[in-house]
């Protein structure tokens, strides 16, 4: 089978997702998707980038450590793509040690070919961007982000990589892509290269360089290799295996914002590693939202969740691929959020698939009729070319003409079907009438299942619904899409009652209610993003019930050593540990800490577990104790650790 990897940006955890993160995300999750139904083995990574001097400044502004704040930031990012129902493979963040040895891996391979080298240097650095610019450049920045530094740094070769550059641009010409970033690359690196600062001698938060631990990689040579560490580059075994099965990445999916690090900076690094480069860098345009790009320093940030509460998450994902160009900057609203859901899905798609189930039950009994004979309607014709439409335009990223080709259909098949009146066909006995009757009925079904292969990657919870209500049985995720074509409804075949999909909404209720939920998402945000100040925290009040030392002794805690942890295969929120207490075989425990905790991290890690809690199964794997946990008003987990080396086995108490 063939494969495709696609990528999403590693998310910069200074601030915690918002739609601008969703967008990218969703579009990434809509191709992977789409891929698998053309038979690819589609595998979606994403992950968080978690050093660099900003995060280093956000933790001390909220409080916390620099490890603290990105375990906390990177749970939220974590969170957010489960909620929204993200198909993603692979999270990766940069603060793993299985990713510094990727770093490693790429830095020895760079420096071994002669492109890496140390001097001193003196100029402006953008703390925004986390790197060295030009006076040019400083001069069109805000002068509070931008300092000047002096230090010792190790620097790559960029200079030597210009011509190279400009020709892989030449000879590859969607490698950079929508057209508008390509020439905006080429004209980057025709103006002439500067040696790019790999390290920072003066930061402490960061990987440290394998040959001189004094000096931390800088953010870019370390985040963009996560596209490689998440599927085992710097690994051995089966894991490496994987990252030669799967590099180079088919597509990185990425906002315009950070298109020269990844078109510019990342093929250099892999050119100067002997490594193969990405086939495709694709940098879609930003959501505009009151007059301006959405950013945390604007103040205009809208989050994905608290419209997904009230448009459902697949409102939020037609609304932001079909009324948005991608590569193109677009407005976002919530009215024409609210009003696209309206009309494209409630009183489209929605109503076509109600008001056709409904007449196949009344009418037909449940049962789908033949084809029709001869059928002189032009649906058939629309419905095969709707399919090369969609097709062609999703593998090209254009999700907003593809689903204004397949909604065209739709539009056809309702004007088809109030030109053909079949509640009045129904009313007449004879058999010209019944066989309209009959054409009708089936023509609207066959382009209902054709529309829920086509909208599948878009929309993929409702899509099942109106698949399984025509009585399809196929897997609806990797039905072939190849082989998709107009009549293969079989008659006979029995349907289902439909059930609402999109119930309409009032746009100013609606409205309303998203942007109250916007407000609480701002509270969790201040909750995610710092610790509020010790005085003001309100005392804190026992108010359980008292026990006795006999009722404290009946529970027995002891320290265990964490031996192996792992992603539970059937709980997104349940790590599966092996855990040993000192008994002749270790104890198997399930705990709600994925998300949060990273398991490679885990795996050496003592911990306190209640020993004699009566096992039980957890979504069908048995968890033999509890381990033990604090949680406070941000219903965050934080595991009972030990300061001192206590023996496997002790008794807490």
């Amino acid at each position: 089978m063939k494969k495709y990897y696609i990528t999403t940006p590693i998310y910069y955890v200074n601030a915690t997702p918002h739609i601008g993160h969703a967008y990218t995300t969703l579009a990434s999750d809509s191709v992977k998707r789409f891929r698998r139904m053309l038979g690819e083995d589609a595998v979606l990574t994403t992950g968080t980038d978690e050093h660099g001097q900003k995060v280093e400044q956000s933790a001390q502004k909220a409080g916390w450590t620099p490890q603290e704040f990105t375990d906390s930031v990177s749970a939220a990012f974590r969170r957010e793509w489960d909620e929204l129902g993200v198909d993603y493979d692979h999270f990766r963040r940069t603060t793993d040690p299985l990713h510094a040895q990727a770093v490693h891996e790429i830095f020895l391979r760079c420096k071994e070919a002669g492109y890496i080298y140390k001097a001193s240097y003196s100029g402006k650095y953008s703390v925004t961007d986390e790197m060295f610019i030009t006076d040019e450049e400083a001069a069109a920045l805000d002068p509070d982000k931008v300092i000047e530094v002096t230090e010792e740094n190790y620097f790559f070769k960029l200079s030597a990589f210009g011509d190279k550059l400009l020709e892989l641009y030449r000879s590859q010409p969607d490698f950079v892509q929508p057209e508008a970033r390509r020439n905006e690359v080429i004209a980057f690196v025709e103006q002439g290269l500067k040696d790019l600062s790999i390290s920072r001698s003066s930061l402490k938060w960061g990987i440290p360089l394998p040959d001189d631990p004094a000096h931390v990689f800088y953010v870019w040579f370390d985040a963009l290799t996560t596209y490689m560490s998440a599927i085992g580059y710097g690994e051995t075994g089966e894991r490496r295996q994987l990252w030669e099965k799967l590099w180079p990445a088919d597509v990185h999916m990425i906002g315009k914002e950070i298109v020269r690090f990844h078109a510019v900076y990342w093929p250099a690094f892999l050119m100067a590693a002997g490594l193969p480069l990405p086939k495709k860098i694709y940098a879609h345009g930003w959501l505009v939202f009151q007059g301006d790009k959405m950013s945390k320093s604007k103040g205009n940030i809208v989050r994905a969740r608290p419209i997904a509460k009230v448009v459902g998450v697949e409102g939020l994902r037609y609304y932001l691929l079909r009324e948005i160009v991608f590569g193109q900057d677009g407005n976002f609203s919530w009215e024409a959020l609210v009003e696209r859901y309206n009309s494209d899905l409630a009183n489209g798609l929605g109503n076509l698939f109600s008001r056709t189930l409904t007449m196949l039950n009344k009418y037909r009994d449940g049962v789908a009729p033949e084809p029709p004979a001869g059928d002189d309607s032009g649906l058939p014709e629309k419905g095969s070319a709707t399919i090369a439409a969609v097709t062609a335009h999703f593998e090209k990223f254009e999700f907003s003409r593809g689903l204004e080709a397949l909604w065209s259909l739709l539009s056809a098949v309702d004007k088809y079907i109030v030109t053909q009146q079949p509640w009045k066909l129904a009313n007449a006995q004879d058999a010209d009438s019944q066989a309209r009757l009959s054409a009708t009925l089936y023509n609207a079904a066959e382009a209902l299942r054709l529309a829920a292969v086509l909208a599948y990657p878009i929309l993929p919870d409702s899509t099942p619904k109106i698949w399984k209500a025509l009585g399809q049985s196929d897997d609806l995720a990797t039905y072939p899409l190849r082989e998709l074509a107009w009549g293969g409804l079989a008659a006979g075949g029995r349907t289902l009652e439909p059930e609402p999909l999109y119930p309409r909404l009032d746009v100013e209720k609606s409205v309303k209610e998203m942007q109250a939920l916007e407000e609480e998402a701002l509270k969790e945000q201040a909750a995610t993003m710092g610790k509020p100040a010790e005085e003001s925290k309100p005392a804190l009040v026992v108010d359980t019930p008292e026990i006795q030392i006999d009722d404290f002794f009946k529970v027995d805690m002891r320290v265990g050593l964490v031996l192996e942890a792992r992603q539970h295969p059937n709980a997104d929120k349940l790590l599966h540990l092996t855990i040993d207490i000192g008994e002749a075989q270790p104890r198997s425990i399930c705990a709600g800490v994925a998300g949060v905790y990273d398991p490679a991290k885990l795996v050496g890690r003592k911990v306190a577990i209640v020993a004699n809690l009566k096992p039980r199964k957890m979504r069908g794997i048995e968890s033999q104790g509890m381990i033990i946990a604090a949680s406070g008003d941000d219903h965050h987990p934080y595991l009972v650790s030990f300061l001192e080396d206590a023996p496997i086995g002790a008794r807490l108490g």
